[in-house]
C-alpha cells in the first residue's frame, strides 16, 4: 500500500518505516510552540486532572519520548532534541524555577519517569551525553529518588524497572534488588495463556497489552542478556497472548473500545510493535506488521486532533465526558508507544516482510481470563465483545467502561452524562432498573462470573433485595441476553441495544411491542424481546456520551415488574454495513437458541436450557 494522506491534509497514513518516522515528527511538531521558556514544561491547556500542574506539564513533556526515543535509536532524525535535553536538565534541577518537584509515593511523576528511562536507554546521545557534569548529577539524583518512591501495586511496578534500564545504559549504578523484587511481584500477576491481571484486581483491559506486556518486552530486549530466564518468560507469555489479542481488532484495524484510558488511542496497538522490538515472532511478521499498520491507519481516519494538530482528550473525537480523573492535557501522547518498532533496524523482518491482510479467525473466541467473548461479524469488519466478569472500578464512568454487556468496534459504548432520565443515563448494551422511572441503576459489579464456549454468566444486585442472574450467548452476528430477576420491590426496567449515530438520516425505524429497530447509513441496531412483552422505544442519549459518535439514538426495551421473579430474554444485533433495501434481519428463534445451548461446552448451558424450556419464559417463534 502506498503512503497516503487523509483528504490531502494531516499526518501521513503509514504503511512503511519511513511513513511511521514521518508520522512521529508530524505529530510532535505542534507541541513545539507550547514549550515553557526553560523547556521543562509542555503547557497544552487547562489541567483538570487530580495531579498538580507541574506533574501534568511533565507528563506532556515526557510522553512524546515514547516515540522520539525509538525514532532516534533507529537512526531517524528530529530537529528539536535540544528542547528535550534542556528540559530534562531544568526539570531535575531543584534550583530551577521549572523544577518538576521530587517524586513521592503514588505520584503521577513516577509514571512519567518510565519515558525518561526509555530515552536514556535508547537515545543517550541526545538526552545524556551532551549534559554537563552538574546536570547529569541532577538527573541521576532525581531518578534515583524516583526509584525509591512507592508505586501502585499494578503495572506501576514496571516504572522503576524501566528507569533502571536507562540508568544502566548511561553507567549510573543503582541497587538492583528492589527492581528484582518488583519484577517478581509483576510476574505473580500472570494468569496463564499469556494473560496478566493489572495488579490484584479483576480488570483485564488494554493495560495488559500496552503496559504489562509492553514493559515486559522492553525488559526482555534490554536486559535479556543478564536475566535470560525472566526475559524468556516475558517473551513466551507475549507469544501466547498474541493469539487472543488479535481477536480484539477488525479486519481494517479498529480495536474494541473497552475499559479505561481510551484517550491513549493507538497505544491499543503498541503490543504489536513491542513484539518486533523484542524479536518475538508470535505470528508471522507480515501479520504482526499488518495488525499495527492497519490500526494506525484506522486512527488517522478519526478526528482526534484539534485545529492546531494536538491530540485531543477523547476517543473517536474530543470527548471530555470520557475522561478519567488522571487525564491531563498531555495524556493522549501515550499513544506514541505504538512507535517502538522504529528502534528496530530497517532490515528486521518486521519491516522487510510484506504487510499481510488480517487473518481469517474463528467467528467466536472466548477468553476466560478476561471473562469475555469476541464475535467477528460481517466477515471481520465488525467485532463485538461480550463481557461478564469486569466491573465498576474507581475511575470515572467505571460501570460503563467495564460492566456493560457488549462493546462494539462500530457502535462503541456510552458513558452517562448525569443521573436524571434515560437520556442522561445512556443505557446502551446494559440492563438497568428504576423505582421512579427517572433514576436508573445499571449492572455495575457482576460477580460469580463464568465464561466458556461463547456463554457468559454473572450475578449482580442493584439493591440488596434485588438479584439478577444474567447469561450472554454469542450467536453471531446476534447475541442473546437472558436475565432472571428476583425483586422484593416494584421496579421499572430499561434494556438498551447498541447506540447508533443519529446525525445521519434514518433509512427506517420501528418501535412497538417487543422490538426497537433503527437503521441509517451508520448501520443498523435492533433489540428484540423474545417474549414480545416489553415495549420498544428509541432513546436519544445526551450529546457527548458515546465514544465514537457525538449524538446517538439507543433502541431500548421498557417494562414494569411487580415483586417476584421475572425472566427477560432478548436478541441484540448491530450491523455496521446493512443493506437498506433488505428486510429487517430475522432474529434467532427458540429452536436455534435451544440447539445452540444443547451443544455448548459450558457447564452452565444445561441449567440455562432446562430453565428456559421448563418455565417457557420466552415465547420464542
Amino acid at each position: 500500500m502506498e503512503s497516503q494522506r487523509m483528504d490531502g491534509v494531516g499526518p501521513a497514513v503509514p504503511s512503511t518505516r519511513e511513513d511511521m518516522a514521518r508520522l512521529v515528527r508530524e505529530l510532535t511538531e505542534p507541541l513545539i510552540a507550547h514549550f515553557s521558556p526553560g523547556a521543562a514544561r509542555l503547557r497544552l491547556g487547562g489541567n483538570a486532572a487530580h495531579y498538580v500542574d507541574a506533574a501534568a506539564e511533565l507528563e506532556a513533556f515526557a510522553r512524546p519520548l515514547w516515540g522520539l526515543a525509538p525514532l532516534a535509536a533507529g537512526g531517524g532524525s528530529h530537529e528539536h532534541w535540544e528542547l528535550w535535553r534542556r528540559g530534562l536538565a531544568a526539570g531535575t534541577d531543584p534550583r530551577h524555577e521549572e523544577f518538576w518537584g521530587a517524586v513521592t509515593d503514588i505520584d503521577q511523576r513516577l509514571v512519567e519517569t518510565a519515558a525518561l528511562g526509555l530515552a536514556l536507554a535508547l537515545a543517550p546521545e541526545h538526552v545524556w551525553d551532551p549534559l554537563s557534569g552538574r546536570e547529569r548529577d541532577n538527573v541521576r539524583s532525581w531518578l534515583l529518588n524516583a526509584m525509591a518512591a512507592e508505586p501502585v501495586d499494578n503495572n506501576w511496578q514496571f516504572f522503576p524497572v524501566v528507569v533502571g534500564l536507562g540508568l544502566a545504559r548511561v553507567g549510573v549504578a543503582h541497587d538492583p534488588a528492589p527492581n528484582a523484587a518488583r519484577l517478581d511481584r509483576l510476574e505473580s500477576f500472570a494468569l496463564g495463556r499469556g494473560w496478566y491481571s493489572d495488579g490484584p484486581t479483576a480488570q483485564r483491559d488494554y493495560y495488559v497489552p500496552f503496559a504489562m506486556h509492553y514493559y515486559g518486552l522492553l525488559y526482555a530486549a534490554l536486559a535479556g542478556d543478564r536475566d535470560a530466564a525472566r526475559a524468556a518468560r516475558f517473551r513466551e507469555r507475549a507469544r501466547a497472548f498474541a493469539l487472543d489479542f488479535e481477536h480484539w481488532f477488525t479486519s481494517d484495524g479498529a480495536a474494541v473500545p473497552f475499559g479505561r484510558s481510551l484517550t491513549y488511542r493507538f497505544a491499543q496497538g503498541a503490543f504489536w510493535g513491542a513484539l518486533a522490538f523484542a524479536d518475538v515472532e508470535a505470528l508471522p511478521w507480515g501479520t504482526v506488521k499488518g495488525h499495527l499498520m492497519r490500526h494506525l491507519r484506522w486512527w488517522l481516519r478519526q478526528p482526534i486532533t484539534d485545529p492546531g494538530g494536538l491530540l485531543t482528550l477523547g476517543y473517536g473525537y474530543a470527548q471530555p465526558a470520557l475522561m478519567e480523573q488522571y487525564n491531563g492535557p498531555g495524556s493522549p501522547y501515550w499513544a506514541f508507544k505504538a512507535f517502538l518498532p522504529l528502534a528496530v533496524p530497517a532490515d528486521h523482518p518486521f519491516w522487510t516482510s510484506p504487510e499481510q491482510d488480517a487473518p481469517h479467525l474463528p467467528e467466536v473466541s472466548t477468553q476466560p481470563e478476561a471473562g469475555v467473548t469476541l464475535m467477528r461479524c460481517e466477515e471481520g469488519r465488525h467485532v463485538v465483545m461480550l463481557s461478564a466478569r469486569q466491573h465498576h472500578t474507581w475511575v470515572r464512568g467505571g460501570a460503563a467502561k467495564y460492566a456493560k454487556f457488549a462493546y462494539s468496534t462500530s457502535f462503541g459504548f456510552s458513558v452517562p452524562s448525569g443521573s436524571y432520565g434515560l437520556e442522561q443515563a445512556a443505557l446502551d448494551s446494559t440492563l438497568a432498573f428504576s423505582e421512579d422511572g427517572i433514576h436508573w441503576r445499571p449492572c455495575e459489579v457482576p460477580a460469580d462470573a463464568e465464561a466458556c464456549d461463547g456463554l457468559l454468566r454473572s450475578r449482580w444486585t442493584p439493591w440488596p433485595e434485588v438479584e439478577v442472574e444474567t447469561w450472554l450467548i454469542a450467536y453471531p452476528p446476534w447475541h442473546i441476553r437472558v436475565h432472571r430477576v428476583t425483586t422484593g420491590r416494584a421496579l421499572r426496567s430499561a434494556e438498551g441495544g447498541f447506540a447508533l449515530n443519529r446525525d445521519l438520516p434514518f433509512h427506517r425505524f420501528e418501535t412497538g411491542a417487543g422490538h426497537a429497530r433503527v437503521e441509517s447509513p451508520a448501520g443498523a441496531c435492533l433489540i428484540e424481546d423474545l417474549a414480545g412483552e416489553r415495549e420498544g422505544s428509541l432513546v436519544q442519549a445526551l450529546p457527548g456520551t458515546n465514544v465514537l459518535s457525538p449524538r446517538t439514538v439507543i433502541p431500548t426495551l421498557l417494562a414494569t415488574h411487580e415483586p417476584g421473579t421475572h425472566n427477560l430474554t432478548c436478541a441484540v444485533l448491530g450491523m455496521a454495513h446493512p443493506r437498506p433495501a433488505a428486510p429487517w434481519p430475522a432474529r434467532p428463534g427458540w429452536d436455534a437458541v435451544a440447539e445452540l445451548l444443547a451443544r455448548h461446552r459450558s457447564p452452565d448451558a444445561p441449567r440455562l436450557l432446562d430453565a428456559l424450556t421448563t418455565e417457557r419464559a420466552v415465547g420464542l417463534e
